[in-house]
């Protein structure tokens, strides 16, 4: 696990070399998503991804409900409305770039309701809040972030619907599942680096601290596009 951080460190350090020159200070960018954005109990400043924003100098807008869903209605449960209307009215007009990071509930609503074999309505979902988002925000730079690796059913199918849906479209994705990073499937790994030992989706400060150069790096490579 520590040669595969530090490969990550390596390659996220090496990177933003590369894309020093590009300065996104004073930009605006939003993160759309479910509590992998909100950060659950936690504070968002204590996020991946609001450090990243802070160290290239952007102006952070957190768009992050617990319990949120893509492409399904859980305001029933809760939850709100799903994204696919939810990023109507949150991403401020000003935004730059735009980062989905979701999935996480679809995988389990997905599997929870098999009976009525909802997963034609995720990926039509899916769609929708994709072109949804480059319609109302041509001029903004549209990224995804996937969820974990989690080995429970749906979340493989999932991820890689993610992956598809992205690259029909040219969005660039970062895919946590792949990059192995954060071994959610590891009790020792949950117990130090999440917000609890039977979390299987809320880091804590320290697992966070673990993605800051890679978020970083992601930040530039998705303004050079």
């Amino acid at each position: 696990m520590k040669k595969l951080i530090i490969a990550i460190f390596a390659f996220a350090t090496a990177f933003s070399a590369f894309a020093g020159d590009n300065d996104l200070s004073g930009k605006t960018i939003a993160f759309l998503g479910d509590s992998y954005v909100k950060n659950h109990r936690r504070p968002a400043e204590e996020a991946w991804h609001a450090k990243a924003a802070a160290n290239l100098g952007m102006n952070y807008v957190n768009c992050g409900r617990n319990g949120s869903s893509i492409a399904f209605d859980r305001t029933k449960d809760g939850f709100g409305p799903a994204m696919t209307e939810r990023y109507k009215t949150e991403i401020p007009d000003s935004a730059n770039f735009i980062v989905i990071i979701a999935g996480h509930n679809d995988a389990e609503y997905v599997v929870k309701h098999a009976e009525e074999d909802l997963w034609d309505e995720f990926c039509s979902g899916l769609d929708s809040l994709l072109e949804g988002i480059q319609e109302k925000f041509p001029s903004a730079r549209l990224a995804f972030v996937t969820p974990w690796a989690v080995d429970r059913p749906g979340f493989t199918e999932v991820n890689a619907q993610i992956i598809k849906a992205c690259g029909k479209r040219a969005i660039p994705v970062l895919d946590m599942a792949a990059l192995g990073v954060i071994d959610v499937n590891n009790p020792d790994f949950r117990a130090k680096y999440f917000q609890g030992p039977n979390d299987t989706a809320h880091l804590n400060a320290k697992g966070h601290d673990l993605l800051v150069p890679l978020g970083e790096a992601f930040l530039q490579l998705i303004s050079l596009k």
